[in-house]
């Protein structure tokens, strides 16, 4: 038996059709007797794919078998994306409200919250959820509403101080703060105890870190990049058409709390598409503010009545619509006035019969 014309007629019999098995390409051989050849793909939409069946030799019997047949792509096949599991795939958007995701425990957007009276108080994470650290947004720098500017991970924020500007970096020490440290102890070391416990406390009541967890520095620089390059970020078509208004500069504006205000805000005008969502410091609406509303145009001016009293106007008199028992009315009144009264009829109804008797007599 030729394995070769075996294994052809596998192909086309599993393809149900002999169009849908092209040329013989290669046989590959492998261990403990079994052959794998290969055929051309000749179905629609399956171009770079392959025929394989694959043939088992018992050499003691000299007898060939079919193993298994199916399709294989090549190199020059068109295949569908590497298949994602769906807890991976699933967006925001394709949750609906009566939906619940839920959160894992060891989920990275989270860490656990800070508890003052705990035996170890993290004090550096108690900063970093503070102003004292700006989350990274891709690279990108953000204008402040003082005119400072946040490239990424660092924030800077410029302040008036005599002729000039002076960029001090947020969370650190000005360059008049550095000069000063020659001639005195560190800050630091002149706080108290009580005081340092007071500032730890209220940090963590300002900040509400006394959750069970609270966002890691992962989570936050995720929500910052997600926020900035969204529809709420400098780069919609509505601050394309924001005439060089920006959200930082707007009376409309709320600033929220932590590294996050940094860089957002809250909108509270209600005239503008972005109300009630969390905005970019350099995001525009084009309600801003400033922006004086457009003159009403004047469709109409009132002038003073004109009288015209040279043309005559000729008015068609139509007869009038009344009701039947109306036109009776009238008729019978001119009815009544028509009819000679009772003596007027008697005086005329005795000249002729005088009239009469006279020429008898005669």
């Amino acid at each position: 038996m030729d394995p070769r014309a075996l294994a052809l007629s596998t192909a086309v019999a599993v393809a149900e059709d002999p169009a849908r098995v092209g040329d013989f390409v290669d046989v590959h051989s492998m261990d403990d007797g079994v052959s794998d050849y290969r055929f051309v793909c000749l179905m629609p939409g399956y171009e770079g794919w392959q025929w394989s069946v694959t043939l088992f030799h018992d050499a003691d019997r000299g007898v060939w078998t079919v193993d298994e047949s199916s399709l294989v792509p090549t190199d020059k096949a068109i295949l569908s994306p590497e298949w994602t599991p769906w807890k991976d795939r699933l967006r925001p958007s394709d949750l609906s409200v009566t939906d619940v995701m839920g959160t894992l425990a060891d989920d990275p957007r989270l860490e656990p919250g800070v508890r003052q009276d705990g035996p170890d108080v993290d004090r550096d994470r108690i900063e970093a959820a503070s102003v004292g650290s700006t989350p990274e947004v891709s690279g990108h720098s953000v204008e402040v509403s003082d005119g400072g500017s946040i490239p990424g991970s660092s924030a800077t924020v410029s302040a008036d101080e005599g002729d000039g500007i002076v960029s001090v970096p947020v969370g650190t020490a000005s360059a008049a703060d550095q000069e000063s440290d020659d001639g005195m102890d560190d800050h630091a070391s002149l706080t108290t105890e009580d005081d340092a416990e007071d500032d730890l406390a209220e940090a963590i009541d300002r900040f509400s870190l006394a959750r069970n967890r609270v966002l890691s520095p992962q989570g936050r620089s995720q929500t910052a990049d997600r926020w900035y390059h969204g529809p709420h970020g400098p780069k919609s078509m509505s601050t394309r058409i924001a005439s060089g208004n920006p959200c930082s500069t707007c009376g409309f504006l709320v600033h929220i709390q932590g590294d996050l205000g940094l860089q957002f805000g809250v909108c509270a005008n209600m005239w503008s598409p972005d109300d009630g969502r969390v905005v970019s410091l350099d995001h525009g609406c084009g309600e801003h503010s400033q922006i004086e509303p457009p003159e009403s145009p004047h469709l109409w001016v009132q002038s003073k009545p004109a009288y015209d009293d040279i043309r005559i106007d000729v008015i068609d008199q139509r007869p009038r619509e009344e009701s039947a028992q109306v036109e009776m009315l009238e008729q019978m009144e001119d009815g009544d006035a028509q009819e000679p009264s009772t003596e007027e009829s008697a005086s005329q109804e005795s000249l002729p019969q005088e009239s009469a008797s006279d020429d008898g007599r005669e």
